[in-house]
């Protein structure tokens, strides 16, 4: 068990006006500590190294989505997708594909990530610094460490048999 690491993500919360006008002002920038995202809070994360990836955009993500109900009936409060991508990307990700209910964080700086120790070079791939692909389970801003599968349906199984809180 470790606590989650300290940082702050900037989210994008454009008004409905400057979203439909296609406006990224950046004071509708809005930081959210991790401790807002986390503190009392039982929380599934899962981790993908970039937005509008094949795999990412196809399976994982649009998964969460159709089983967030199913995670919210076991007690779980909020389920978050994380990346290393700037705020504009998340959102616009999340708006293209018609995600409402995953609360979509951008590591833009890959500050949280690091800190996680997933961390990698993708420079193969023309994709610089990425996040490994994880998932975990989070409670009270402890969190198991990163489990081995990422698919919605294997944390979805694994939440089902879950039954002690974290220390």
């Amino acid at each position: 068990m470790r606590l989650v690491p300290s940082t702050t993500f900037t989210l994008w919360a454009p008004t409905d006006e400057a979203d439909a006008a296609g406006d990224a002002d950046p004071s509708q920038l809005v930081n959210v500590s991790t401790d807002e995202l986390f503190a009392g809070k039982r929380v599934v994360v899962f981790a993908l190294p970039t937005a509008f990836g094949p795999t990412c955009s196809t399976r994982h993500l649009p998964r969460y989505e159709e089983l967030y109900d199913e995670f919210k009936m076991l007690g779980v409060d909020e389920v978050y997708g994380l990346s290393v991508n700037d705020p504009f990307v998340m959102y616009e990700w999340g708006k293209a594909l018609g995600i409402d209910k995953v609360r979509l964080l951008p590591d833009g700086n890959g500050e949280f990530t690091r800190k996680m120790g997933m961390l990698v070079e993708k420079g193969n791939q023309s994709c610089g610094l990425r996040s490994w692909r994880y998932a975990m389970f989070v409670e009270d801003n402890s969190s198991i460490d990163p489990l081995e599968f990422t698919d919605a349906d294997s944390m979805l199984n694994f939440m089902q048999t879950w039954r002690e809180p974290l220390p």
